[in-house]
């Protein structure tokens, strides 16, 4: 009976050893830190009607997890040029610089080494395309504003999937001399589709040999460019899950093997606004699309290699502010991201000279719960309606995050509910808080335990081969 069982046991480790990595998802939460992860669940929880419980996400529940640094070869604390460019090659740089080392020699990246050996490659971001992280992926460039020469290197990677909201500045910056970056795609080969539909018809089609999917509409001429938050989407708008589902099949039916990078990027946005519900939000809408990659897992475990990871955390985002309370509960009273809030805010100022302190105060119950679901006291009435005032007489002092300047009374009142939650920041700047990894599938032990991020590069070629 022994004999059989070692057998067994022998033959089951013999199968595993020399089963074959075939399929790679790579999914990046830029500026996702374990807060961010851990918040998400308990926001989670408390849109369900639980203030003190918590909903895993997926990658929660995955076998092995560990922890990495994320300094750059210039800075203590990354920027997602230098943090993108270590991920994607397993080299650390200077901040700014995209798939060059210090010194300015071209780095090779693991998608770039997969595709001389054939296998299909995606990049995939709820950003633009040529965004610090998906452009780490395939780009070589002093500084990551480059970006039109980051989109140019785009349309001649060969890569064979690219989706998100489309290039920064097709155009160059509005350059009649410059040929359209979607042109140029074009004649690469790249069919352009527009929104789910579209981009899951074109995938079906066997004269479709490389895809670049971004939302209906998008020229991608305005810096920042992004697909919704997942807090403000409207029916019709492109998901990150959407785009997940579109190109498994996609490379699936082009090729044996695939590398996939799959990047929720708005997560850092939101953390740079210190938007806590927002930036849940956006965590648990990368989980969604992190499900369609995992049903894939379950189809094909042997074969199938799935590491979740983050660039840096962004905000300093502390679960708690003053005792032992969280109120996770309250952040269900916002109904949309402070970029919306802000932007109602300024389109009430900009259509009327000055508004009634009644028509300021309904912006913030319809959209925050102040007043009605969420107690304010008479002090922070007053605070508030002194910023109502200074937009009156036209002295606000806005605040310019990273990627939006976002209106006074905007950032005072998502402010103040992240207060009355307990969410603490620290910045809205990236931190040098170490960031989660996560893994499942083949080799996916070897990412348990605390590393840099230069390990993971090395770590995912170590499962491949």
């Amino acid at each position: 009976m022994k004999r059989v069982f070692f057998y067994l046991l022998s033959l089951i480790i013999c199968l595993s050893a020399s089963a074959e990595v075939k399929y790679v998802f790579y999914f990046i939460g830029d500026g996702m830190g374990s807060n961010q992860v851990l918040g998400a669940e308990m926001y989670r929880a408390a849109l369900e009607g639980n203030p003190l419980g918590r909903v895993q996400t997926l990658m929660t529940t995955f076998p092995y997890s560990g922890s990495a640094s994320s300094y750059s070869k210039s800075n203590g604390i990354t920027d997602s040029a230098a943090a993108g460019t270590c991920l994607a090659t397993g080299s650390k740089t200077k901040n700014g610089m995209l798939g060059m080392d210090q010194d300015s020699a071209r780095l090779k990246t693991i998608a770039e080494e997969l595709k001389e050996q054939g296998w299909g490659i995606g990049i995939m971001t709820t950003v633009a395309i040529d965004h610090a992280t998906p452009a780490a992926f395939y780009a070589h460039v002093i500084k990551r504003n480059k970006y039109y020469e980051i989109g140019k290197q785009l349309t001649s990677s060969n890569f064979d999937f690219f989706g998100g909201a489309g290039f920064h500045h097709p155009q160059g910056k509005n350059d009649d001399k410059k040929e359209n970056l979607y042109a140029l795609a074009q004649k690469a080969g790249y069919t352009l589709a527009h929104g789910y539909e579209e981009a899951r018809a074109e995938s079906q089609e066997a004269s479709v040999e490389k895809l670049i999917m971004v939302q209906k509409g998008d020229t991608g001429k305005v810096h920042g460019s992004n697909l919704s938050y997942a807090i403000d989407r409207k029916e019709g708008d492109l998901t990150l899950k959407q785009i997940v589902s579109v190109a498994i099949p996609f490379l699936q039916a082009r090729h044996e093997r695939f590398f996939m990078m799959v990047e929720g990027g708005m997560i850092d946005y939101a953390c740079h606004g210190d938007d806590a519900a927002t930036a849940f939000g956006e965590t648990w809408d990368m989980n969604e699309a992190l499900e369609v990659a995992y049903t894939f897992y379950l189809e094909h475990p042997d074969e199938t290699l799935i590491v979740v990871t983050a660039d840096h955390e962004t905000g300093g985002l502390a679960l708690g502010n003053s005792d032992y309370t969280l109120q996770l509960d309250l952040l269900k009273n916002q109904k949309c991201s402070a970029w919306i809030l802000s932007d109602l805010f300024v389109n009430l100022f900009d259509s009327k000279k000055k508004p009634s302190w009644e028509e300021v105060k309904a912006i913030y119950t319809e959209n925050l719960g102040f007043w009605e679901s969420v107690e304010i006291s008479a002090e922070e009435e007053a605070k508030l309606k002194t910023l109502y005032k200074d937009a009156c007489a036209r002295k606000s002092k806005d605040t310019k995050t990273m990627y939006k300047t976002i209106n006074a009374l905007g950032n005072a009142g998502i402010a103040l509910l992240n207060r009355k939650a307990h969410i603490g920041w620290t910045t809205r700047a990236h931190s040098a808080h170490a960031v989660p990894i996560f893994a499942i599938g083949h080799g996916a032990e070897n990412f348990s335990g605390w590393h840099d991020n230069s390990d993971i590069v090395p770590l995912m070629r170590k499962a491949i081969q």
